[in-house]
Parts: structure tokens; sequence; C-alpha cells
């Protein structure tokens, strides 16, 4: 049994005085991420230094790092891309739909996850199916049975994340990638809000596309995200005809000596100027510190600092998902009605936590660098803002929920 991961704030620059539970919002720069991304600026000084292998080298080495997070057995399949948006629409690009087709999505996903989906049906035909969670309180649980339920040999892709971004619902994707698979349908995961803080293995899950964007729980930098593609995908059309993304692109003197056929695997994705001598570094860096730390750790950690929490929430009539369906490291906390949202948002300003407000829910969201101490300021801010009076309107939350 590995060991237990303990709490690695030295790792980063935080305030000692705020307690920062808002990672799903964006995942603060580790300090050796932070100083392999200002070596890399610092490297442009002197440009007559910087060789054709560092055109290509470091993105390698980023995918090889990645590829080793998520069980992928070959580098070559994963691509760098600015944003998830990015890598969706490079995936409808290259699905075929039209009429009587349909795509299946979930309701309130992330917008980059929606939006070239909406596109790709209104311009080829078919329908988008939106699903939406259930109104009985089961949401977790049936929400993954009315999502299968609305998968048919019509589907052709089925697009979400391997959690909800608002509140950390989980979902049971190897039920869905099962049922894809029995209809034919792609299946395409947005991994931006669990890929660093759980486990995943796409090997044994075998989508047809993760995707992850870096600046969150990969806790790198702004304008870098990762994804990797199945066979499905692999001899695709990308987005941007790169010269990087052909064969023998290695050669500079030969750049003018135009080549149709791409570098073999995912390269052909990647997006234009991909050798960016800052960002590359930093999230190699922050991948480094996650291949320690390794993610079922991580997820223990954040399971463990939260645990008691929970219990003392609830007896202030906050609602919170069951374990089963609700994230190690990202929840929603449901306010009981008549809550004023003003004064928990004071609340929460004058006891230092940072957290996020998404759609009906507070998401809260720890990891590593997170102690003791910030969730029980979590804890205060909540009895303070609720008081003695959060108990009325429980009952009718519960029966919303």
């Amino acid at each position: 049994m590995s060991r237990p991961l303990t709490c690695q704030r030295a790792h980063f620059s935080l305030p000692d005085d705020f307690h920062y539970l808002n990672c799903a919002y964006m995942g603060p720069l580790p300090r050796v991420a932070e100083r392999a991304g200002i070596e890399g600026l610092r490297a442009k000084r002197f440009p007559q230094a910087i060789s054709p292998e560092d055109f290509f080298d470091p993105a390698d080495e980023l995918r090889e790092r990645f590829a080793r997070l998520i069980g992928a057995p070959e580098p070559n399949q994963v691509a760098t891309v600015p944003s998830v948006s990015y890598a969706v629409s490079t995936i409808t690009r290259n699905t075929e739909t039209g009429r009587g087709a349909n795509v299946v999505i979930v309701h309130e996903q992330f917008p980059g996850n929606v939006y070239p989906w909406r596109r790709l049906v209104a311009e080829k035909g078919g329908e988008l199916r939106v699903v939406g969670p259930p109104g009985d309180g089961r949401r977790g649980e049936g929400w993954t049975d009315r999502i299968l339920d609305r998968i048919d040999r019509d589907t052709v892709a089925v697009s979400m994340g391997t959690v909800h971004w608002t509140d950390g619902t989980r979902f049971d994707v190897e039920a869905v990638r099962a049922r894809t698979r029995e209809v034919g349908a792609a299946f395409v995961l947005d991994g931006t809000q669990t890929v660093g803080a759980v486990p995943i293995d796409v090997a044994a899950l075998k989508p047809d596309a993760l995707v992850v964007a870096a600046y969150k729980w990969l806790l790198g930098p702004y304008s870098l995200s990762l994804a990797w593609f199945g066979e499905r995908y692999l001899d695709g059309i990308p987005l941007e005809e790169t010269w990087h993304g052909r064969r023998d692109s290695e050669n500079f003197a030969g750049l003018v000596e135009y080549e149709d056929e791409y570098q073999p695997g995912a390269v052909r994705f990647d997006v234009g100027q991909r050798s960016n001598f800052a960002l590359i570094p930093a999230l190699s860096a922050s991948l480094n510190l996650l291949l320690e730390w390794r993610p079922e750790r991580v997820a223990a950690y954040t399971a463990a600092l939260m645990r008691d929490v929970f219990p003392r929430l609830r007896d202030l009539g906050v609602w919170v998902e069951d374990e089963p369906w609700r994230s190690p490291h990202l929840f929603g906390l449901g306010l009981p009605a008549g809550t004023e949202l003003d004064r928990l948002k004071a609340s929460l300003e004058h006891h230092r936590v940072g957290v996020s407000f998404r759609g009906t829910s507070v998401r809260v969201s720890p990891n590593v660098y997170n102690t003791q101490e910030d969730a029980e300021a979590l804890v205060r801010a909540f009895e303070a803002a609720l008081g003695s009076d959060a108990r009325r309107g429980a009952d009718t939350l519960m029966m919303k929920r």
C-alpha cells in the first residue's frame, strides 16, 4: 500500500491568511512551474541559443508525462491545444452526423464542450439531446440512468465531463462507455475537473477522446490544454495546417519542401506555434509533481481533509450529495431555503475563504495545499452566515433535491 500524501502547501505561494478552496476555478501555479516558465521566457533574450530541438523535445516530453498520468501507452496520441473548445472543435470536424442522427450531451456542461456540437448539428443535421438530472433527489445515480436512456442506435457521439463542473456530481462513465460501444457512438470526455486529482486510465476505459484544460487540476498555466485521441480520430483532419504537424518538419532547412503527409499520431492536431517556451516547461514541471504525488493519493488526501466537514454542514441544513456520487475533490453545497446569499458571500469573504458560486451550488474544491484549518474556516463561515435559523427550510431543500 502506498504511503498517504501529506500536505504539499510548501510547493505553492498561497497567502498564509487565505483559505483557497477553489482549485476548480483555477489551480495555483506551483513554485517549480513558475520558475520553469520564467526560465523559458528568459530563453528568448538570446534567440540564437534556441535550437530546432527546442521546438520539439519539450512538447514531446509533455506528451510523455501526460500519457503516464492518464495511463495511455502511446504518448504520440496526445496533442497540445490551447483549450477544450479547440480540441472539441477538432473532434466535431471529424464526426459524421446528419438527418436522423443525434448527439448526447449533459445539461449545463461547460460551454467549450457544447458550442462545437451545436454548430455541428446546425450545419450537418441531427438532434442535440441535452440530458438533465432527475428531480427525485437521485441527482448522481439517477443522472447516469437518464443519459443511458437517451443513447440509441442513431447516436453518433456522447460528449460529457467526467464529473459535472458546477458541483462535482459523479457520472458512471464506465456504464456510458459500454453503452456507446454497443451502438457504435463516439465517447468524448472532458476531464478538466478530474484529471490530476483522481485516477483515470484511458487504456482501460478506452474513450475516443479525453480533453483536459491545464490550468485547473493539472496546476498548469492558462492557454494550454492537452487532448488524448483514440483510434477513431487519429487519422482525422486538424483545424490548422501547421508546419510542425507534417512529416520531417524537424528538418528546418527543408521546410519549403512541402509535405502532404502528417506526423504520426495526434501531433497533427497540435495548435500552431505550439512550442511555447514558457507554457510548455511550466506545465511539464507541474505534471512532474502530479506524477510524484499520484492522483489516487491526491483523492485520498482531499477526501480525508473534508470528511468531518459534511456532517457539520448538514446540521446547518446544507445539502451534500451522497458519497458514491460526490467527487472527493470537488463538490456542491446546496443552500437551505431562504438563505441570504449576500450574507453568505460576506461571511466567506470575512473568513478569508475562496470558493465559487456555480448554478444553484456553492462549489468547494480543495487540493493538496489545503489544511485542516482551511476546512474549519469553511465551516465557520457557513455557521456565521446560516446560524441557528439554518434548519428552517432544510426540509424544503431536501424535498426539492
